[in-house]
């Protein structure tokens, strides 16, 4: 499961990679966590790539409350076409998650070890994700997303059996385009990732606390490259 991750890089190389046409200026944020702002793109009105903020944490547009509904940061890509809070999503509401790297833990509870896994390149990478516009009975409004995920590769296998599925530049128009690429098709390119794109190391405890949310937390412990 992909609890964390991190956008680091500046926003014009997040442009030049995603391709959207709008100017957004956001900060670089190193220890993002669920029900926070992520960054997304998706498709508009015009049919153009835009990047909007949205809620880390989908709410199908079903739900009455969402004060009462379980926080939905990650989807199986295996059942992503049959579950119902998902199956409306991945034929007509995807979208890419832009990161620099992800989080994750692994050992037994009080003693867990944790490890950043992020793009041998050290450039941005897409997240594939599905979003959602949820609107109340008052008339408020909540536009939320989920991160999908597959299999783990051989380079994230030794610390958990998930990853986040990566969408490739080549395949971001066929991801996008809700209109003309049916689910079923768009499912096929959740794959797991190369096992030589990403790189793998050890990183401090102070990472556990979302608040921490600095370049200290990347730092990683001597010794500690897998």
């Amino acid at each position: 499961m992909c609890s964390r991750f991190a956008v680091t890089s500046p926003p014009e190389a997040i442009r030049r990679y995603f391709e959207y046409r709008n100017l957004p200026n956001f900060p670089p944020r190193y220890n993002i966590a669920p029900t926070q702002p992520i960054a997304a793109v998706r498709i508009d009105a015009q049919g153009s790539r835009e990047l909007v903020l949205l809620r880390w944490g989908l709410i199908p547009s079903w739900v009455k409350d969402p004060r009462d509904f379980t926080t939905l940061i990650n989807a199986r890509s295996e059942t992503v076409l049959t579950k119902p809070s998902f199956r409306s999503a991945i034929r007509h509401r995807r979208c890419l998650i832009p990161a620099d790297g992800f989080y994750e833990w692994k050992g037994a509870r009080g003693n867990k070890k944790a490890f950043l896994i992020k793009p041998s390149n050290d450039g941005p990478i897409a997240f594939a994700g599905l979003w959602e516009h949820w609107q109340g009975p008052d008339g408020s409004e909540i536009e939320s997303a989920v991160i999908l995920t597959t299999d783990a590769n051989q380079t994230l296998a030794p610390v958990h059996n998930r990853m986040p599925s990566v969408i490739r530049p080549a395949d971001f128009e066929a991801w996008l385009n809700c209109g003309d690429i049916s689910a079923k098709e768009a499912v096929q390119l959740l794959q797991p990732a190369p096992d030589d794109l990403f790189k793998m190391v050890e990183v401090s405890a102070r990472i556990n606390n979302p608040r921490n949310d600095d370049p200290d937390v990347q730092e990683p412990l001597q010794g500690h490259m897998l």
